[in-house]
């Protein structure tokens, strides 16, 4: 069964602080101080993936993942305890003491053309390396699950969801963003994180993914 959320021309819902549960008392001091700097420094900065995700489901995650439009280089620029990580993922690591936040670029989908000489795929098509850049818009369908694609934005504490991700929560279901097969063959690990992430959230997990 193919999954009808496939990539197309995004318009996310936004859902306003009013109307949601993730409040800053949740994220931890280190996370917003590096979202509240890129915003300062004119970058976009949103929280996402399972931190998000567990504080709309009334956990208390320990691991906040940052998306900017900043990259890495830039990112380690604004940060004296920033650095550099990865040569498949570039990705800028902001560490206070033990606490490492990470910072990731935007991605853009991959789609053939000139700039996805940074991104490249065995002959079964895992993805080897991904380095191409791009917005908001585009990052949301090289994420995993709907429910790990939340956007938390720190300009106005609203969530921006591309995909029915906040109703997938609520529904306690694990969807694939996107073709479930051509996702699992680019990384087939999600497989297995589908079936840890069902275990540890009592999710069900979406028939196009089995």
């Amino acid at each position: 069964m193919k999954n009808k959320r496939v990539p197309k021309k995004a318009e996310p819902t936004i859902i306003p602080r009013p109307d949601h549960t993730v409040s800053r008392d949740e994220i931890s001091k280190n996370a917003l101080k590096v979202l509240y700097r890129l915003r300062k420094s004119g970058f976009q900065a949103f929280l996402v993936g399972g931190g998000v995700r567990d504080v709309l489901l009334g956990l208390h995650p320990k691991d906040f993942d940052i998306a900017t439009d900043a990259h890495p280089e830039e990112v380690r620029s604004l940060f004296a305890n920033g650095r550099l990580i990865g040569r498949r993922f570039r990705l800028a690591h902001v560490r206070f003491g033990r606490d490492v936040i990470e910072v990731a670029t935007f991605r853009a989908a991959a789609d053939g053309s000139e700039k996805d000489a940074d991104v490249s795929h065995d002959h079964e098509g895992r993805i080897l390396r991904d380095n191409v850049y791009g917005s908001i818009d585009e990052d949301v369908w090289r994420r995993d699950f709907t429910c790990n694609a939340l956007y938390y934005n720190i300009a106005d504490f609203s969530i921006w969801d591309y995909v029915g991700g906040l109703e997938d929560l609520k529904k306690r279901r694990l969807v694939l963003i996107g073709d479930p097969d051509k996702r699992l063959r680019e990384d087939p690990v999600r497989m297995l994180r589908a079936v840890r992430f069902a275990a540890k959230l009592d999710f069900t997990i979406d028939k196009s993914v089995e």
